[in-house]
């Protein structure tokens, strides 16, 4: 069953143009192509990643925040209790006055000992401000570094300036070293990312739409391999890498009560947040993937459905983003 479910997944007619088969990104002649199961690599990659996360954090976001004036605030643990602390995970957070007399009755303690209990064990679930800048610190790390990356890829290449040069020689493009290195450390991050959502400050607001986020990256970038949909790809990850180590900057300072610097970084963000994926992103790179390809071929496989699928599912999550940003502005223009 998993070989004919393997043979279909990995029918030529889902991800490559009609009368080309696997056998035509055989590497010859000095030529390179992605190859799949290349991907398996990304998710060493990503342990990778998390070793450097933790040495960065540790060394070099802590004495940062310190010289910020961040302090690491110790909470205090409440007494070992396994009555409460079933009924907190199980029950709930915020027992009813009822609840507490019930549960110190239960414990043989007194209502004061229940209630300053949960208070406790409530304030060890939210993470301290020393916690969510280290965090803030290593997507700011990456996203700087891979946008500098990314502009030193690109910015000699033809495709940079001229979208219609993406599809110029497809599906025979040569896959050069720079973008074998771009996307693996891109789809390792995410992937790490999603490794690591169940111990991250979980964000209420938007907590789901950064699970799907991730999985549509990583599903969006694999399959842009797959297809040798490179060179849109390596715009794609520039566009939004661009923008978003302006916000984790942002959100540093304001952990640091930098509030000016922190209001100008905000609003350089949401400059380049609204250029990048409200403008650049739907009339350049959608543009390029959804009519572009019609002049090459009048076959579109089912790769150009997934592909594209993917890319406007990333739209819908940026008008989402876009319309918090817009409400955020709009209280810190007229609320102030």
């Amino acid at each position: 069953i998993l070989k004919t479910l393997n043979s279909w997944f990995w029918w030529e007619n889902i991800w490559m143009p009609v009368n080309v088969t696997w056998a035509h990104f055989v590497d010859r002649d000095g030529l390179v192509f992605p190859k799949p199961h290349q991907l398996y690599a990304t998710i060493p990659y990503a342990f990778v990643l998390l070793i450097i996360r933790f040495f960065s954090e540790r060394y070099v976001a802590k004495p940062l925040a310190k010289a910020l004036g961040i302090k690491n605030v110790r909470r205090v643990k409440p007494q070992p209790n396994p009555v409460l602390e079933s009924y907190f995970r199980e029950c709930s957070k915020h027992p009813s006055q009822s609840e507490i007399q019930g549960l110190a009755k239960k414990c043989n303690c007194t209502v004061h000992l229940v209630e300053k209990w949960f208070r406790r064990r409530r304030n060890l679930e939210i993470p301290t401000v020393l916690r969510k800048f280290q965090e803030a610190f290593w997507r700011f790390s990456f996203y700087l570094i891979s946008s500098i990356a990314g502009f030193i890829f690109l910015y000699d290449k033809p495709w940079f300036y001229d979208i219609w040069q993406t599809w110029v020689g497809y599906p025979f493009q040569t896959l050069l070293p720079s973008q074998y290195w771009y996307y693996m450390a891109e789809i390792s991050f995410y992937w790490s990312l999603l490794f690591t959502l169940g111990i991250d400050n979980k964000r209420k607001a938007d907590f789901l739409a950064h699970v799907i986020h991730h999985l549509a990256a990583i599903g969006l970038m694999s399959s842009s391999w797959c297809a040798n949909y490179v060179r849109l790809g390596t715009l794609v990850m520039f566009v939004h890498d661009t923008a978003d180590f302006w916000l984790e900057a942002a959100k540093m300072l304001n952990y640091a009560h930098w509030e000016k610097t922190c209001n100008m970084l905000f609003i350089i963000f949401s400059i380049a947040f609204f250029i990048t994926r409200i403008i650049l992103f739907p009339f350049w790179i959608l543009r390029a993937t959804m009519y572009q390809p019609t002049y090459y071929s009048t076959t579109p496989v089912i790769a150009y459905f997934l592909f594209n699928g993917q890319l406007l599912i990333l739209q819908g999550l940026h008008l989402y983003w876009g319309y918090l940003i817009f409400k955020i502005l709009r209280r810190f223009i007229f609320l102030k």
